[in-house]
C-alpha cells in the first residue's frame, strides 16, 4: 500500500473528469502532477501541485484550476478537506481512516511492506569496495562496503535484480610490490634480518603469510633472485589478502555474489576487443593531447598515443588507452570491465568508489555510454572520508596495519550494527566524523540508539500484553478496531507510516540508502514523542487495564512502526534489537 499513489491516482481521475466535461483541455501531459507531503505539516496532509504545472500549457490560471480540482476532491470521502494555497496550490487533509488502514496495511504485510515492482526485475551490478588486495581493509574501505551494501539491499527492496560484485585490481604493480613484501615476511620466518624499503608493506598482517608460505614451500625461496619467486608469491600473496578481505566483510555482514579478477583481463584478448569495439564506433585513433593546464610537469612531452574520443560522450578531454610504449593505460582494463559488465546483460550499472576518484567519473560514463551505445546508464557514487574520533580526539592509527584503522578494528569496538548505521548517518558524498565513544552512547543523540531503542520499546509491551493475556499476533491487531486512534500523536505516527513506501521508492530511485536510516530516526522519534506522552495522558499508554480491545489498537500502531523499523533496518544490514541491554 503506497497512500500518495493512490491519492495521485484520485488527483488524476478528477483531472480525467475535468477535461470531459471540458474544463480542462485534453491532451495535457499529467506525468509531473505530484502529491507529496507538504512543507508544513500545519498546511495539511498532503499537496499536490496539479494546478501548478497544467496552468501554462492549458492556458489558464492556476487558481482556477485549483478551485475546480478542490471542488471535485472535497466530494470523495477519502477527502476531509481540499484547500487553495498561494498561487495554485492545492492542500488536501485526509479521513483518520486512510491512516488506520496504514498501520493495518503494514501489519497484513509484514516484512512486505513498502516493497516495491519500481525496478520492474532490471538488471543491476552494484561494485563496491574493490580495495587493492594488499592488506586489510581500512576505515574508508568501511563507509564503501557499508554504503555499497545498504544500496544494493534498497535496490532489491524495490524491484531490481541486484548483484554485488567486488573488482579485485590484481593487475598493476602494487601486486608486486605485495610479493616483495611477502617475501620479507618469509625470509624473516626463516630467522634472517630484513629491512622493509620504502613503498612496501610493512604491516603485521604479513608476518603469517609469511610463516605460512614457509609451512608451505620450506626454503625453496631462500637468497633466490626475484625472477623464480616474484610470480608465484604474488599469487600466493594475492588469494591470502583476499582471504583476509572476505573475513573482513564478513565481520560487517558484506557478502558478494562476484569477485572479478582484473587479471584475467589481461592476455584473453578481453581488452583488446572492448577496444576494437571503440574502434568500429570511430572512437579510437592515434593523436597528440593537449597539454595539461596550469604548470607543466617536467617530465612532460607530447607525443603520439592511441586515445579513447570520450569527448564524444560528454568527458572533458579524451583519454589515453594506449601508452607509446604499447602498454595499456589504467583505464584500458577498466574500459574492458564495464565492457564485460554489458555484456552480461545487466541494465543498469552502479560504481561505489572513493572520494580520490573524481576525475575517474565522466571517462567512465562516457565508456559505459559508447560501449553500449547510451543503453546501459552507469551511475559512480563517491564515499568521502571517515575522520575517526574517541572522546573528541583523533583516534590512534593501528598497529596491526602499520599506518591506517582497520575495518576490523571498528567492528571489534563498537560492533557491526553500530558500524554500518553510523556510516549510513551522511550522505555518502559528504565527509563523516566517527567518534568511538558517541557512537555507543545511549542518548537521543546517538541515532543508531535510538531507532533501535524505539524496536525494544515496542517489544516489551508485547511481552507484557501477552504475559496479561492479550492477542497480540499480528493477524489479531490487523483486525482490531482502530477507529478509536484519534489522538494528534497517534496520527501522526501513523502518517510517517504511510511515508515508508514512498521514502523506500525516492532512496532506490536516487541510489541515496542514507534517506532510510534519516527516515527511520523521524519515525522513532515519533514513537518516542507517543511514548513520553502516555506518561502524563493515562489515555495514551499502549496498555489499558481492563480493556483488552483499547490495548490491541494502540499495540497495532506501534507493532506497525517495528514491522517498517526492522524492514529499514534490514535494508541497511543492521540486526533489530529486542531489548536493550
Amino acid at each position: 500500500m503506497n497512500l500518495f499513489t493512490d491519492i495521485r491516482s484520485l488527483v488524476l481521475d478528477a483531472l480525467a473528469q475535468m477535461q470531459t466535461q471540458g474544463s480542462l483541455p485534453e491532451g495535457l501531459d499529467l506525468s509531473n502532477v505530484t502529491v507529496e507531503p507538504p512543507r508544513d505539516p500545519a498546511h495539511g496532509d498532503m499537496a499536490t501541485n496539479a494546478a501548478m504545472v497544467l496552468a501554462k500549457p492549458a492556458g489558464l490560471k492556476p487558481r482556477d484550476i485549483a478551485d475546480a480540482l478542490a471542488a471535485l476532491l472535497a466530494q470523495d470521502d477519502r477527502i476531509t478537506s481540499a484547500e487553495v494555497a498561494g498561487p495554485g496550490f492545492l492542500n488536501l487533509r485526509l479521513a483518520a481512516s486512510l491512516w488506520h488502514d496504514v498501520a493495518r496495511a503494514a501489519l497484513r504485510a509484514g516484512a512486505q511492506f513498502g516493497r516495491s515492482e519500481m525496478g520492474q526485475g532490471k538488471r543491476v551490478n552494484v561494485e563496491y569496495v574493490s580495495a587493492n588486495p594488499t592488506g586489510p581493509l581500512h576505515v574508508g574501505h568501511t563507509r564503501g562496503a557499508v554504503f555499497g551494501d545498504a544500496l544494493a539491499s534498497l535496490l532489491d527492496f524495490v524491484g531490481y535484480d541486484v548483484t554485488r560484485e567486488y573488482y579485485i585490481n590484481d593487475g598493476g604493480a602494487q601486486v608486486d610490490v605485495l610479493a616483495r613484501s611477502v617475501y620479507l615476511r618469509y625470509l624473516e620466518a626463516h630467522g634472517k634480518e630484513v629491512a622493509f624499503p620504502d613503498g612496501t608493506y610493512p604491516g603485521d598482517y604479513l608476518i603469517e603469510v609469511g610463516q605460512a608460505l614457509k609451512d608451505k614451500v620450506g626454503d625453496a625461496y631462500v637468497d633466490q633472485p626475484e625472477s623464480v619467486w616474484l610470480e608465484d608469491i604474488r599469487n600466493y600473496g594475492t588469494e591470502a589478502m583476499m582471504d583476509l578481505i572476505r573475513a573482513d566483510l564478513k565481520s560487517l555482514g558484506v557478502e558478494m555474489d562476484v569477485f572479478f579478477s582484473e587479471k584475467s583481463l589481461y592476455g584473453t584478448g578481453l581488452i583488446e576487443e572492448a577496444l576494437t569495439a571503440l574502434d568500429a564506433k570511430g572512437l579510437i585513433y592515434e593523436g597528440v593531447l593537449e597539454p595539461p593546464k596550469g604548470k607543466l610537469p617536467e617530465d612532460w612531452e607530447p607525443r603520439e598515443q592511441t586515445l579513447f574520443r570520450s569527448t564524444a560522450h560528454g568527458d572533458d578531454v579524451d583519454r589515453p588507452v594506449k601508452k607509446s610504449d604499447g602498454g595499456w593505460t589504467y583505464f584500458a582494463p577498466d574500459i574492458a570491465y564495464h565492457f564485460d559488465k554489458i555484456n552480461r546483460g545487466f541494465d543498469m550499472l552502479i560504481d561505489v568508489l572513493g572520494a580520490d576518484h573524481g576525475g575517474y567519473v565522466k571517462r567512465m560514463k562516457a565508456a559505459v555510454s559508447a560501449l553500449s551505445d547510451a543503453r546501459v546508464p552507469l551511475d559512480i557514487k563517491l564515499c568521502q572520508l571517515v575522520k575517526l574520533y574517541k572522546n573528541g580526539e583523533p583516534f590512534k592509527m593501528s598497529k596491526r596495519a602499520g599506518t591506517f584503522v582497520t575495518l576490523r578494528d571498528v567492528v571489534e569496538l563498537v560492533g557491526p550494527d553500530v558500524t554500518r548505521f553510523v556510516m549510513l548517518t551522511r550522505k555518502n558524498d559528504a565527509p563523516l566524523d566517527f567518534d568511538f565513544a558517541r557512537v555507543l552512547e545511549q542518548s537521543k543523540d546517538n541515532p543508531v540508539f535510538y531507532v533501535q531503542y524505539a524496536n525494544a520499546r515496542v517489544n516489551s509491551v508485547l511481552r507484557k500484553a501477552t504475559e496479561a493475556g492479550i492477542d497480540v499476533s499480528d493477524a489479531t491487531l490487523a483486525a482490531a478496531d482502530l477507529s478509536i486512534l484519534t489522538h494528534e500523536a497517534e496520527l501522526n505516527l501513523a502518517k510517517k507510516l504511510a511515508e515508508w513506501p514512498r521514502l523506500v521508492q525516492i532512496a532506490g530511485r536516487t541510489n541515496e540508502p542514507h534517506r532510510v536510516a534519516f527516515y527511520l530516526y523521524d519515525l522513532a522519534s515519533d514513537l518516542h514523542a507517543l511514548w513520553n506522552q502516555g506518561h502524563n495522558d493515562a489515555s495514551l499508554r499502549f496498555l489499558q487495564e481492563g480493556d483488552p480491545a483499547t490495548s490491541q489498537a494502540k499495540i497495532a500502531l506501534v507493532r506497525a512502526v517495528t514491522v517498517v523499523i526492522s524492514a529499514g533496518l534490514g535494508i541497511l544490514g543492521v540486526t533489530p534489537a529486542e531489548e536493550m541491554r
